[in-house]
């Protein structure tokens, strides 16, 4: 059974439904029979690559958001963080264009290690405050995978990956994709937000199942809505 999820780096969203997925996975008889496939989501494409931002400044300026409405949601998401055994570190956090990092993400996928890159990604940008957007710390992030530096180095400063990573954002615009994190299980149903590890195990039971009408959507009542906390284009 294929999973195929569409996330971005700096979704706190998708970290928790990445928790939330797999520890829903991990009490499933068929775990071994399931296949992730990590699909490429930018939330904020007109970043700049080269200018970070810290988290505060960026709901003030790009969102509108008073500082301490700002803190008082980031409060919120680190919360619900912790809920998934994440400890957010949001003021290190640095707002960048993820476009480089979903390349070290696809050449990750290259070598079957797309999981892995995905965690260790969420992980450089929320809690060591990495800059993913910046080449010299991304090879760097390569090269602690295992992975060949040079390589990545020619990947991240290459088109190698530009095709896939659009791909993957045209896939989900045709599909009416517009916020992260987005789970679809094996074609045929849909779970959208962070949603409880509870909600992910049903689906996927749900889904191992049965066969029902492409991207039904079995989001139930509570979790994350990634629409009004700025994980949406």
């Amino acid at each position: 059974m294929k999973i195929e999820i569409w996330s971005d780096v700096m979704c706190p969203f998708c970290y928790i439904g990445k928790n939330n997925f797999e520890q829903a996975l991990e009490k499933l008889s068929f775990k071994n029979e399931i296949e992730v496939e990590w699909k490429s989501f930018q939330l904020d494409p007109t970043l700049d690559a080269t200018q970070p931002q810290n988290t505060i400044e960026y709901f003030k300026e790009k969102k509108g958001f008073p500082a301490d409405q700002a803190s008082q949601m980031i409060g919120q998401v680190a919360q619900m963080g912790k809920g998934a055994g994440i400890d957010f570190n949001f003021e290190k956090a640095l707002i960048i264009n993820t476009f480089s990092a979903h390349k070290l993400l696809h050449l990750a996928k290259k070598y079957g290690k797309a999981n892995e890159m995905e965690e260790t990604l969420f992980k450089a940008h929320f809690i060591d405050g990495k800059n993913v957007g910046d080449i010299d710390e991304l090879v760097a992030i390569a090269e602690n995978s295992g992975m060949d530096k040079d390589e990545a180095r020619q990947a991240l400063t290459s088109d190698q990956f530009d095709y896939e990573i659009n791909q993957d954002i045209q896939e989900a615009k045709n599909n009416g994709i517009s916020s992260v994190p987005f789970f679809v299980l094996n074609g045929k149903y849909a779970v959208s937000g962070a949603q409880p590890a509870e909600v992910f195990a049903d689906a996927l039971q749900q889904t191992y199942k049965e066969t029902v009408s492409p991207f039904e959507d079995l989001s139930k009542g509570g979790g994350a809505s990634c629409d009004t906390d700025g994980c949406s284009v």
